[in-house]
């Protein structure tokens, strides 16, 4: 199945598993997906123990298509993945905002 599949599917909770680069299998809950600069971002929490990664963290993946198969990659670039976590955050308090306007 596509990685664009398994990412914009909001009826799927399952976790998706990825193989690090030692063949670890390591598995992640979907948090969001957000749009970014013309690419599409995903942030994951691993939900299996990562070195370096605390159990309250998430990580911003980028879907990778310059290749045959579609794949999901770590954002390295820090200032890049603080903008896509800026944009979750915007679309949290939108929510949230909306919410109220519907109480009121």
């Amino acid at each position: 199945m596509d990685i664009l599949d398994v990412i914009l599917d909001e009826n799927n909770c399952d976790d998706i598993t990825m193989v690090n680069d030692v063949g670890k299998i390591i598995n992640f809950k979907q948090v969001a997906v957000i749009p970014y600069n013309d690419k599409i971002y995903c942030i994951l929490k691993p939900t299996d123990h990562i070195n370096g990664v605390a159990e309250d963290e998430a990580i911003v993946f980028y879907v990778d298509e310059d290749i045959a198969t579609r794949i999901l990659r770590v954002e390295t670039d820090e200032v890049t993945a603080m903008n896509v976590f800026l944009q979750y955050y915007d679309l949290i308090e939108e929510n949230i905002l909306a919410q109220r306007r519907k109480r009121s």
